[in-house]
């Protein structure tokens, strides 16, 4: 298993335009979730101009696939995306745990 990370873009109206997709939105993001690879998702704010959304999978595609679907994408309020495996070394879901020596 591996964690990548799906980086939205957004459009500077993206506040003023969103409630017309966000049901639709939030119900594709559930049902990646309750599927298991949407781990945590939502925007970065202070601006509001990101929005990151980390995905749990052997390979990119289920991100891709849900950029690809997603009502923010597909109606121009995300003006670009980007998928990268993020290799999480630290904490209990870790991907690729890492610990120093002499430490359970």
């Amino acid at each position: 298993m591996n964690h990548y990370l799906l980086t939205y873009h957004l459009a500077p109206d993206y506040l003023e335009r969103r409630p017309a997709f966000r049901d639709a939105h939030l119900a594709l993001a559930w049902d990646a979730a309750e599927s298991g690879g949407l781990v945590l998702g939502g925007a970065v704010e202070d601006p509001v101009d990101m929005a990151l959304l980390l995905f749990a999978g052997e390979g990119p595609e289920g991100a891709e696939a849900f950029a690809r679907a997603d009502p923010y994408v597909t109606s121009g309020i995300v003006q670009r995306w980007t998928v990268r495996r993020w290799n999480t070394v630290v904490g209990a879901r870790a991907a690729n745990p890492v610990r120093p020596e002499g430490h359970a």
